[in-house]
């Protein structure tokens, strides 16, 4: 198996967080969902909207985990898991797992209570993976949301 290092992204990794996001959109069947530019990201990043974790093989960037502070009224500081992705070539090698780690600790690190994220429904391998990490998958919450378009 190849080396893999989980570390922090930098303003260079941008694009090819921005990539892997439009990869994940893909897979998502949304590409077209995707507006966001590799220059977005990287205002924002400057900006500390997120923070990102990139898995990284041999110089190339293989996988990410996005995620940013946010706040429950029941449980206090939280870290918000906006997007998880490995590109294909490198599924079923541990990637995953290790991103995933380095996110839960993220958490603990910055004395979160709770961390969250959303699944798609249709997405078995995905639900599988956080019910083997111990994860609560609820089903009795709708999502709303409302697009500002230009």
């Amino acid at each position: 198996m190849p080396e893999i290092r989980i570390r922090e992204a930098t303003e260079a990794d941008m694009p090819a967080v921005h990539a892997l996001v439009y990869e994940l959109a893909v897979f998502e069947k949304a590409p077209d969902a995707v507006i966001t530019t590799p220059a977005t990201f990287l205002m924002d990043f400057r900006n500390g909207l997120f923070q990102c974790q990139v898995a990284e093989c041999e110089g190339l960037v293989v996988g990410m985990i996005l995620y940013h502070l946010a706040y429950s009224t029941w449980k206090g500081k939280m870290l918000y898991l906006e997007d998880f992705v490995v590109t294909e070539a490198y599924r079923r090698l541990g990637v995953g797992q290790m991103l995933f780690d380095a996110f839960l600790e993220a958490g603990r690190k910055a004395s979160c209570r709770l961390v969250k994220w959303q699944v798609l429904d249709w997405n078995e391998p995905a639900i599988l993976f956080y019910k083997k990490n111990g994860s609560i998958i609820e089903k009795d919450w709708w999502n709303g949301k409302i697009i500002f378009d230009d």
